[in-house]
């Protein structure tokens, strides 16, 4: 199967189309860095893949918290994880050293009871909201001439439910309430009525904070699982991560050990490459057949620097391939596939621009200057 233009991450051949669809997915920090995060995790999904059908994983999907079943890929891609990432769960000492050291973190929130008048607009224009406000803003003049008057008033003005039990809120914690109406009351001391009336995109709130209830520290006890699950947790990603990167460095031991195909399968890399770097079936040595019959000056130019050099023509090329491999990054292998695409012999083209590259001489430029 042929395959499209094309970019190498982490020894996977991946066609810029996909990159280009995946990078919708990761829109942070502008166009180039949403290419670049969609290569990887692409480069990471068929590694990972490719080795989930190396241990001969079947998928089994599971149904998640949020009631969505996993695709075949996600089931795959946990199963892998699970077979190949373990991490050993913290013991009670290690949960009480992050307790020891880190008790602020562990206690109730702060509490606060409150109330509020709200004061909706009628409709959403301007004129209507500004009404609303106004309402607001004279029922604060009214309750700080005289505080002991907002349950009535409540009951009376308020477009909230709470009415009914003079505008209280009950016993809150935090986020409970939207922002605005939060934070104004994040201002208030304990009895005090906001001076200002606070808007949300319900209407013109009239707060009040009646108490807080400050929070208090739980026991070890009560909170080492919550520990000892976090701490797992940020181990298994350690680990995971680990693993992830040891996949990608034997795929770019090998040059270009995976295909991702446009229909979405990982399959081995069609440039046969590797086989030359390993030396496999002694392929080296039929490149100077092949360099004779298709480029037979550069094959002159290898045999007289391998000769120069006391070496075979073979151990001359398995040298520099070797040599490629060691240096190569995602672009040059990126390169190397571009070489390698359209030709009738892909290897031998890559080959030939490696041996090329060692031989022939940098093109050098000048610049010409006029004298005056």
């Amino acid at each position: 199967m042929t395959v499209a233009r094309s970019q190498v991450i982490n020894g996977v051949q991946i066609p810029e189309r996909l990159i280009a669809e995946e990078a919708q997915n990761h829109p942070a920090g502008g166009a180039e860095e949403a290419r670049r995060t969609a290569g990887h995790a692409l480069a990471i999904r068929a590694l990972l893949l490719d080795r989930a059908h190396g241990l001969g994983l079947k998928p089994e999907a599971e149904i998640g918290d949020d009631g969505r079943e996993e695709t075949p890929e996600e089931a795959l891609i946990r199963a892998v994880l699970d077979a190949e990432v373990a991490v050993t769960r913290p013991d009670e000492s290690e949960c009480r050293r992050v307790y020891d050291t880190r008790r602020d973190a562990f206690r109730t929130p702060t509490l606060s009871e409150a109330a509020h008048i709200l004061c909706a607009p009628e409709d959403d224009s301007e004129d209507a909201w500004e009404q609303a406000r106004q309402r607001a803003a004279y029922l604060i003049e009214e309750l700080l001439a005289s505080p002991g008057r907002f349950v009535p008033l409540a009951k009376a003005h308020s477009a909230c439910s709470s009415a009914t039990v003079g505008g209280s809120l009950g016993q809150l914690s935090p986020g409970d309430l939207a922002g605005p109406v939060e934070a104004g009351l994040g201002r208030l001391q304990p009895g005090e009525i906001g001076a200002e009336p606070v808007r949300s995109r319900f209407g013109w709130h009239v707060i009040k904070l009646e108490r807080t209830i400050d929070g208090r520290e739980l026991p070890f006890e009560h909170v080492r699982d919550q520990i000892a699950l976090h701490l797992e947790s940020r181990a298994w990603m350690a680990a995971a991560t680990r693993y992830v990167a040891s996949l990608a460095a034997d795929a770019r031991e090998q040059g270009v050990g995976l295909t991702l195909y446009e229909d979405g399968r990982v399959g081995e890399a069609g440039l046969s490459l590797g086989d030359l770097i390993q030396d496999r079936e002694g392929l080296a040595e039929r490149v100077e057949a092949w360099l004779d019959g298709a480029d037979p000056d550069l094959a002159a130019r290898v045999r007289t620097a391998a000769q120069a050099e006391g070496r075979t023509f073979a151990d001359l090329v398995r040298g520099e391939l070797a040599d490629f491999v060691s240096k190569a990054d995602d672009e040059r292998w990126t390169q190397m596939i571009s070489v390698a695409q359209g030709a009738e012999d892909p290897a031998l083209n890559c080959v030939r621009s490696i041996l090329k590259g060692r031989l022939e001489p940098a093109v050098r430029s000048y610049t010409l200057i006029r004298r005056a």
